[in-house]
């Protein structure tokens, strides 16, 4: 490589507003100010958003900025190629460096172009979706290792970011790196989806107004995804947006599943496989059941690939509240996911063909199938809102926080037994020798409760009383989308409530 004077490129994109994220940029703009390197571990799921926060945070610093992205499937020596060509750009306002042969040299022009900038200069390295450039025999993690331990960890200016959307990659070979990473990172970063309130914020800052009980209904679809909302265009109702993006032969999310499974996993049908099975529980399937169910090798690769689903955010483990560590189950965690398995996976056919008109998903979300879906579809957004939950019930931030449920157990040699199963769909367990057990109910109207519902609550509380053997008290909490209507059955039984509008508080 020819010699060339170092002219980095300092601050000169003018960064986009940032949604959101508050406290991430917060740590961030704490990392990029210390007086010492930083090496930083940011992930989270595909679509999240964590190149924009960091590519429009870092662009509002006086630093240096060197911004490379991994090239999907791309062989090594495309890897290198793109490598040096941003090494050019940011350090010496030329593209055209010529690519080394190996990584170790790669990380030397590097080392090299850093030591060229004044000594008051921060320098950020942002290696994005950086398990794409890790080929297969490419030796990334060896050289990454030799130069962050030998040069890059004594120099001050140094701020490493490392990127990926492989969640598990992140973990495994960054996070909880055995060799010599181990320990190396000074802080991690799990950038979750936007809460109803984020969701909202963007929304507006793009002047597309929807009320609150339509932006519920995109959130049971997108999720908390930026990138899915920033297709949404202005004018549109729920379900007119759900049946552009989704049910039109050229919608961006026609085809998003599959293209999202073959970004994060090289082999990415067993992941499918057991997306497929956790999605026809809505209420979750444990873990032995799934295995036996799926008929997928039994031991540590299922399970393993289970656990890569949770850190990429498809699905949740939970433990049954009483139950400690016995009897873990999954549930279905990324809306999208659940939604096109459920609703545009049966129609692709038809919509490949533009059999499905304008308008189709209205007549879909017209029938009662739906209706029950979003009913459970809302459980799951207040399972992502707990926060908001626990700040509308006044209730302390040390309560232990749990689903619950009883199911008979049915002997061989007897008939079914007679006594009732209960579940309980969110519950706190207080510090002050209380336990509050919240039903969850959507509907598009105020939710009347009536004589048979509050015998049905009343056997519950009885239910869960004598199964776990608790002796505290027991109140009941209402969490719904239009709030409760006044009967004497819910000034009975309802101690508190917690409504939409509470979910959409910032906290």
């Amino acid at each position: 490589m020819a010699k060339m004077a170092a002219k980095a490129v300092v601050g000169t994109e003018t960064p986009e507003k940032i949604i959101g994220r508050r406290k991430e940029q917060e740590l961030l703009r704490e990392l990029i100010t210390s007086h010492k390197s930083e090496f930083i571990a940011v992930y989270g799921r595909r679509r999240v958003g964590k190149t924009y926060l960091i590519k429009n945070l870092i662009s509002s610093f006086p630093c240096v900025f060197f911004h490379v992205t991994g090239v999907q499937q791309g062989l090594v020596h495309v890897q290198l190629k793109e490598f040096a060509k941003q090494i050019g750009k940011a350090f010496y306002q030329s593209p055209s460096l010529v690519p080394q042969e190996n990584w170790f040299d790669t990380f030397e022009v590097l080392t090299d172009a850093i030591n060229e900038m004044p000594k008051d200069q921060t320098v950020v390295l942002f290696f994005d979706e950086f398990p794409w450039m890790a080929t297969p025999r490419s030796k990334i993690l060896e050289a990454l290792e030799l130069y962050w331990n030998r040069y890059w960890v004594f120099d001050k200016r140094v701020k490493l970011i490392i990127c990926g959307s492989s969640t598990s990659w992140i973990i495994n070979n960054i996070i909880n790196n055995k060799g010599g990473l181990h320990n190396r990172v000074t802080r991690t970063i799990h950038l979750q989806p936007f809460s109803l309130h984020e969701t909202e914020s963007y929304l507006k800052e793009h002047k597309i107004k929807l009320n609150r009980r339509h932006i519920l209904d995109l959130y049971t679809v997108l999720g908390g995804v930026p990138l899915y909302w920033s297709f949404i265009r202005k004018g549109r109702s729920a379900h007119q947006c759900i049946d552009e993006l989704c049910f039109q032969q050229n919608g961006p999310l026609v085809h998003e599943f599959k293209r999202l499974f073959e970004s994060l996993f090289e082999d990415p049908k067993p992941y499918v496989e057991l997306i497929r099975f956790i999605s026809k529980h809505r209420y979750g399937i444990g873990q032995a059941q799934l295995i036996a169910l799926s008929k997928l090798p039994n031991g540590g690769t299922t399970i393993d690939r289970l656990h890569q689903l949770e850190e990429a955010g498809f699905v949740t483990s939970l433990v049954p509240y009483g139950h400690k560590d016995r009897g873990v189950y999954f549930v279905m965690d990324d809306e999208y996911s659940l939604f096109y398995l459920r609703w545009i996976e049966p129609y692709l056919r038809q919509i490949s063909k533009k059999e499905t008109n304008e308008g189709f998903w209205l007549s879909l979300a017209n029938q009662s199938s739906w209706k029950a879906w979003a009913g459970c579809a809302f459980e799951s957004t207040c399972y992502k809102h707990i926060n908001q939950i626990r700040k509308a019930l006044k209730i302390n931030p040390g309560a232990i926080v749990g689903t619950w449920r009883y199911s008979p157990r049915i002997k061989s040699d007897q008939v079914k037994s007679k006594q009732a199963g209960a579940q309980i769909d969110l519950l706190f367990d207080r510090l002050d020798g209380a336990i509050t057990l919240c039903e969850i109910k959507c509907s598009d109207r105020q939710f009347a409760i009536e004589k048979s519902y509050y015998q049905e609550l009343l056997s519950k509380m009885e239910i869960f009383k004598k199964q776990t053997r608790t002796k505290k008290q027991l109140f009941f909490s209402m969490i719904t989308t239009m709030g409760l209507k006044k009967t004497i059955y819910a000034e009975e039984i309802i101690s508190s409530q917690v409504t939409l509008e509470d979910l959409f508080v910032e906290v």
